[in-house]
């Protein structure tokens, strides 16, 4: 029931005390602001990561080779390994099960592109059909290359759209066009965009079978792209993407005779096992947020209720004569209380509205190394500033219990 006394009673004592409850109050608000703050850029750099993954197939798998650095079955170190069609073939069929996606990637050599008398500055790679979906790109015109380009080793071109700006200046029409590639030319089927932004979009791409013969790339392969079919949670996908890139390492070590703690030679990248272990990073830097800021909001308590004490130290006369009076010990301890519960609440939705009202002012505009836009779930913050009002009132009750149970005379006897 709302009791008006009661209310005047604690605005006088705010009043009176005006530095005190300002200084208390900050102290549980500051809390609040800082915990809110730390989960909002918890968040974001989580943000910032799945951002970084998803530029290409969250569960890509990429292998390239260097040279071996140690010695193995009588071979010297120092022996580059070069991936072959055969490799790519092997891996495709003992794989096929497990495997989505997949292609492999050869760089043209020092390719001369031309279109028309303008000549043009970006790389040529063969691939197959599978880049497409490992890159995670996107047709804004025509086809990709498909299987009967790579079968039938045809001559065509895909371009990307920061190409066809640059050459066809938005004014024609790209597809069938034909650009002059060291010499030789490769009808344009289509114009590819990639999630990843502009700075993945300086490549033409050609059927693999075509970059290989025409260019004397032989049966040579510089990468290899998988990606797998998807499973039912994420751990059993990194548990399977592990077990895939071990397998396919041990054969491509076996096939092309190297060490097994030979770590230079062949190099698998398992982007589940990055986006893990980024995870498993984040949720240590969330808990450390939650501890700091739990931290900072138990200092803010452990005031209001040190306040409290000095209340009912201040009132010790005034509680002596309300129980002289007949006033009950839960009326006393309900004193108490509501004026706890009162400076716990409006100072914990005031560091609540200031921070999340900086997150939402400030959020969207910040974009650094793997922080986007810091935020935080409104009904996990909602939720921690009643969690505050409740230990609030834990922090009132015992000095209010102290004041219930102080002895009439000796109440009436302080000074």
């Amino acid at each position: 029931m709302f009791d008006i006394e009661r209310w005047q009673e604690i605005f006088d004592t705010i009043r009176k005390n005006k530095l005190r409850t300002f200084l208390t109050g900050l102290s549980v608000a500051s809390g609040i602001f800082i915990l809110v703050i730390l989960l909002g850029f918890g968040q974001g750099m989580q943000n910032g990561i799945a951002q970084e993954f998803e530029e290409d197939a969250s569960n890509r798998i990429i292998v390239w080779t260097q040279v071996t650095t140690k010695e193995h079955k009588g071979l010297n170190p120092g022996r580059p390994i070069q991936i072959r069609n055969e490799n790519y073939d092997f891996i495709e069929s003992k794989f096929s099960e497990v495997l989505k996606d997949k292609s492999a990637n050869l760089f043209v050599s020092n390719a001369q592109v031309n279109y028309k008398k303008e000549s043009v500055g970006y790389s040529v790679q063969g691939v197959h059909d599978g880049f497409q979906f490992v890159e995670n790109q996107y047709m804004s015109q025509g086809r990709y290359i498909n299987y009967h380009d790579h079968k039938n080793v045809s001559k065509v071109a895909v371009i990307s759209n920061v190409i066809k700006r640059e050459i066809f200046k938005n004014s024609e029409d790209p597809l069938n066009e034909y650009l002059d590639i060291s010499g030789i030319k490769f009808k344009i089927i289509g114009v590819y965009g990639d999630m990843g932004g502009e700075r993945e979009e300086e490549r033409i791409f050609i059927p693999m079978s075509t970059a290989q013969r025409v260019f004397n790339g032989s049966d040579k392969i510089n990468n290899l792209y998988y990606t797998l079919q998807p499973v039912e949670n994420f751990d059993q996908a990194v548990a399977e993407s592990m077990r895939f890139s071990n397998d396919m390492k041990r054969y491509l070590q076996d096939a092309h005779t190297v060490a097994p703690d030979d770590l230079s030679a062949i190099n698998v990248f398992n982007t589940l096992e990055e986006v893990k272990r980024f995870f498993t990073l984040m949720n240590g830097i969330k808990l450390f947020f939650w501890f700091v800021g739990i931290c900072t909001i138990i200092a803010g308590v452990v005031g209001v209720s040190n306040i409290m004490l000095i209340v009912v130290k201040e009132r010790t006369r005034e509680i002596g004569v309300r129980k002289a009076l007949g006033a009950k010990p839960w009326s006393i301890v309900g004193m108490i209380l509501h004026e706890s519960i009162f400076v716990t609440a409006i100072s914990g939705f005031v560091g609540l509205i200031f921070s999340m009202g900086l997150l939402e002012l400030l959020g969207p505009y910040i974009e650094v190394d793997y922080i986007v836009n810091p935020s935080v779930n409104f009904n996990v913050a909602i939720s921690t500033v009643f969690v505050l009002i409740f230990a609030g009132a834990a922090a009132g009750f015992f000095p209010a219990w102290r004041a219930a149970n102080i002895h009439v005379i000796d109440a009436l006897r302080d000074e």
